[in-house]
């Protein structure tokens, strides 16, 4: 079977933050025996020759729509408004996600019996399984344990944590349907306007609902 793309959201902005995004990609690639292909928002904001705001945000969306599941970066005293955008935009396509935090900083609804430690509108969702690991708690692991081979084994407890939630929401059963999948991508191109449609035309749209039919992530009707 085809591997799964993964849509990687998060944060974006500094060494650390694309560092990071590409060694976990990797890693997560190779845990899972590349049964799943992690895709890099970072990458694609590249090659947008056009520099404007809206083409970087279609780019993304365009990057999302072709990507088969999630894993969005939970990080932070407050998430990332674009990545929670980004997970929304995936929960109306019913796509698996992962949300991912390894901060181990307590925010959030965190004191809600069923609270996580982020706002609770960001909670309860269809095919969504949450990840917390503590990095630090993970990093004095790793350098007791494994101190010539520190980062590997870092990255590789954090990727397997990944890998084992995604095997999990893409077990799940979907909301959406694969014979509906073609008038809901329809629904979300209109919603999220800008250069979309152009991006989507009829064929293009056509071809990508049957690709995810095939991807045996959706039931059918």
């Amino acid at each position: 079977m085809e591997a799964l793309k993964i849509y990687f959201a998060g944060d974006l902005f500094n060494s650390k933050d694309i560092g990071g995004n590409l060694m976990l990609a990797k890693t997560i690639d190779d845990v899972s025996q590349h049964r799943y292909l992690t895709m890099l928002p970072q990458d694609g904001e590249c090659e947008v020759v056009d520099r404007t705001s809206q083409a970087i945000r279609d780019a993304d969306f365009e990057l999302l729509l072709n990507c088969d599941v999630i894993v969005a970066n939970f990080d932070g005293t407050d998430l990332d408004s674009g990545t929670v955008v980004e997970f929304c935009f995936a929960k109306m396509m019913d796509m698996p996600a992962v949300l991912l935090r390894t901060d181990f900083r307590d925010c959030g609804d965190n004191d809600l019996p069923d609270g996580e430690p982020w706002n609770l509108m960001c909670s309860h969702y269809p095919r969504t399984a949450v990840c917390c690991m503590n990095a630090m708690q993970i990093y004095h692991q790793c350098k007791a344990n494994f101190p010539d081979k520190l980062l590997d084994r870092y990255y590789s407890i954090i990727a397997a944590g990944v890998v084992s939630a995604l095997d999990t929401v893409t077990a799940q059963p979907s909301w959406l349907k694969s014979g509906e999948l073609l008038s809901q991508y329809e629904r979300i191109i209109k919603s999220v306007g800008g250069s979309m449609a152009e991006r989507f035309p009829a064929p293009a749209l056509q071809k990508l609902a049957v690709r995810k039919q095939q991807s045996r992530l959706y039931g059918k009707i």
